[in-house]
């Protein structure tokens, strides 16, 4: 069983969101995509400054496996990256919502949140995936 957490909110792509209350969020992938993916091997993050659209591919994740785009959840400006994972990319599958974190984004739309999946509604998701 996958690991959701209440207070995060999320995408049907597998990305989770925490919103910091400050019109600034940190994006992830979930344990339950992480899972999916295998022992990461590689990640290749947005840049800083770099503007995304909501829906954008703006990362990839890649594991012996395969590899998978990651879609910008929000609209905003990417204000920062998860250094570590150039070095450490199995931090995204031993810790996925928290020292495995991707980028922050600095919002365009702060209310662009309430259209986003809640930990309930993201169950509903990954236990329709897996059947």
């Amino acid at each position: 069983m996958s690991d959701v957490p209440s207070e995060l909110k999320y995408t049907k792509s597998h990305e989770w969101v925490d919103a910091a209350g400050d019109g600034t969020v940190t994006i992830g992938v979930t344990d339950y995509a992480q899972q999916a993916l295998g022992d990461l091997v590689f990640v290749e993050l947005p840049e800083a400054g770099e503007t995304l659209d909501a829906g954008d591919a703006c990362a990839v994740v890649e594991s012996v496996k395969a590899a998978s785009d990651v879609y910008a959840p929000l609209a905003g400006e990417v204000v920062e990256v998860n250094e570590q994972l150039a070095e450490s990319p199995e931090l995204v599958n031993e810790d996925p919502y928290g020292q495995g974190w991707l980028f922050k984004l600095s919002l365009t739309d702060e209310g662009a949140l309430d259209d986003l999946l809640d930990a309930e509604a993201y169950q509903a998701v990954v236990d329709e995936e897996e059947g």
